[in-house]
């Protein structure tokens, strides 16, 4: 086993980073010859210098250094996250989750209060966003779980599917659709109407552009009267008559049941995604993390 320690790695790390051996040595409260000594034992055990000590008035790393610091920022980063298993809860400090506009509205309401009726004491944070949002908020540590509509950082992100929705194609209640859907239309020979979209970069909105370009229609080719971020918005504009939209089946189930919207599908055997709750592959979870985790793909398997 190689002979290095975690000592000499961070007194490594804070040379690069500080610039120079006195003051790493300032900052992580050591003498300049305790900093010189651990560096000199670790390029021993590597075989190899780390600095190029030519330099008197600047701290270069040589080609060895070059290779070793990223590396040595991996291992320090992944020993400050193990005190995150046997971290105890704490009641006054909530957990940010991030969840894209389906999930958020339409799934996380259900899964978070009946884990609310198990574990009393569970607080959460929860930040809204577009399905690229939620993935950034993941993986720059704002948040520690997130839920989304659509898979775009599959090295760095695990995706746990918890449900399956429908996109649909969602137009007004009104005699002209009435006989249209009575013909037996679909929602593909809909996408020359008069469209109000979701946001660029929300799940909802990828997806229909990745199924109009597997049946050759081009997404350029919409006549987008209106973007809009909010599935309750387009819906009043739809019903007014403001256009027609693609939409997920969970966040128009009730206004199609009143009869306020009708639903098309988009194609014979129907335009499917699946909803996933998004961890990080190599994140490190506590144990109160773990539970609610658990908790949301037991429940995810029970329901479908």
């Amino acid at each position: 086993m190689t002979e290095f320690t975690l000592k000499q790695l961070e007194i490594f790390a804070a040379i690069v980073e500080y610039g120079s051996f006195s003051r790493a040595a300032e900052e992580l409260f050591l003498t300049q010859s305790t900093v010189s000594t651990h560096i000199l034992a670790l390029e021993k055990v590597l075989g190899e210098p780390l600095f190029d000590r030519s330099f008197r008035r600047q701290t270069k790393l040589t080609h060895a250094g070059e290779q070793l610091f990223p590396a040595a920022k991996r291992v320090l980063s992944a020993c400050e996250e193990i005190p995150v298993l046997f971290r105890k809860p704490e009641v006054q400090k909530p957990l940010p989750i991030g969840a894209s506009t389906v999930p958020g509205q339409y799934l996380l309401p259900e899964y978070l209060s009946a884990y609310l009726e198990e574990e009393k004491d569970f607080r959460y944070l929860l930040r809204r966003g577009d399905s690229l949002d939620v993935h950034r908020m993941l993986l720059e540590g704002e948040i520690r779980i997130g839920f989304v509509g659509v898979v775009s950082e599959p090295e760095a992100v695990e995706y746990h599917p918890i449900a399956e929705d429908r996109l649909v194609m969602v137009t007004p209640n009104n005699e002209r659709y009435r006989n249209l859907q009575e013909q037996g239309l679909r929602g593909r020979d809909l996408l020359g109407e008069p469209t109000i979209a979701r946001e660029i970069g929300s799940g909802t909105d990828r997806a229909a552009q990745n199924y109009m370009r597997s049946i050759g229609f081009s997404p350029r080719d919409l006549h987008i009267v209106a973007r809009m971020d909010e599935p309750e918005a387009i819906k009043h504009m739809v019903a007014n008559g403001a256009g027609v939209s693609i939409l997920s089946s969970l966040a128009v189930a009730q206004e199609v049941q009143s009869g306020s919207l009708l639903s098309f599908e988009m194609d014979r055997s129907g335009l499917r995604r699946a909803i996933y709750m998004i961890t990080l592959r190599e994140g490190i979870y506590s144990q109160e993390e773990q539970k609610l985790i658990s908790f949301i793909k037991e429940r995810s398997q029970r329901i479908r």
